[in-house]
């Protein structure tokens, strides 16, 4: 009996008191911590609504051809005018007269987008104090062993999702509504792009890429629950690079090799960071 008693103790979450919790108890204090949530989300939304041309400067800023990323083109493109390589002077050209005009074609739609963007906003900037609401809810009924996954597991992965956002704002996105905006399949049909079809891919790419730079984190996690090892990810390395390609051209549709390459080298990169960490986190 004594042997039960001392290897229940051992399985038990570490908060002795969370026993002695009833039901109403865990939904009183679940609804404390929804209304803490709810209460900075709205307030950091109200902000990003308000400082509505500050956030927009931000979004529509790669709609402009004076976006930084252009210019670190044209400089790279500027070094490569002296090779024989065809469509290098007429790229740089595009990136620098490239300035995409939106329009609204909706009598509403601009100010349902201005609350769409706010709200979007203030979950981003809001989501590191609702993931330590939710650990400090969830920690009590977790094992140490449990809580020492959780707390890399969950800010681990919101690094990663925040390096993929900003690697999207800087680099895929610009690439992509430069390609999409200038693309034309005859001269006699201008181009004109809504705001609302502006936004919803910014909104979605930024989301996919978040996602994506969850591979080394999501790894690293089923190595620890010895679901994955480094064995099969080595063997299907070649097939893994032919998927990121793929998923890289559908990401930024271009013809263009040198924009694939961009795209393309850091998903690889993540991949290759996955197999090390698995490797070491099986050892």
């Amino acid at each position: 009996m004594s042997d039960l008693n001392t290897s229940g103790s051992s399985s038990t979450p570490s908060n002795s008191d969370e026993g002695l919790k009833t039901f109403w108890q865990h939904l009183d204090e679940l609804r404390s911590v929804i209304i803490r949530v709810l209460i900075v989300l709205v307030v950091v939304t109200v902000l990003a609504f308000i400082f509505r041309e500050a956030l927009f400067s931000i979004v529509l800023a790669p709609s402009k051809g004076s976006f930084i990323t252009y210019k670190w083109i044209d400089g790279l493109l500027s070094l490569a005018n002296s090779l024989p390589l065809s469509g290098v002077q007429d790229s740089a050209e595009n990136n620098t007269l490239f300035n995409l005009t939106l329009i609204n074609t909706e009598l509403a739609q601009q100010f349902i987008i201005h609350m769409k963007t706010a709200f979007c906003a203030g979950i981003l900037l809001s989501l590191p104090y609702l993931l330590v609401e939710g650990y400090l809810y969830l920690s009590p009924a977790l094992y140490a062993r449990e809580r020492r996954f959780a707390v890399p597991t969950v800010f681990g992965s919101y690094l990663m999702f925040m390096l993929g956002v900003v690697f999207c704002y800087f680099i895929i996105f610009p690439f992509t509504v430069r390609f999409l905006a200038t693309y034309q399949v005859s001269a006699d049909i201008p181009n004109t792009i809504t705001l609302e079809s502006y936004m919803q891919t910014f909104i979605s790419m930024l989301l996919i890429m978040g996602i994506i730079f969850q591979m080394p984190v999501m790894s690293w996690l089923m190595a620890k629950l010895h679901i994955l090892t480094s064995a099969p990810m080595r063997l299907f390395r070649r097939h893994v690079i032919v998927a990121i390609l793929i998923a890289a051209a559908i990401i930024t549709p271009t013809t263009d090799a040198f924009t694939l390459l961009i795209v393309s080298v850091p998903m690889w990169l993540l991949y290759e960071l996955s197999i090390l960490i698995v490797k070491h986190t099986n050892k």
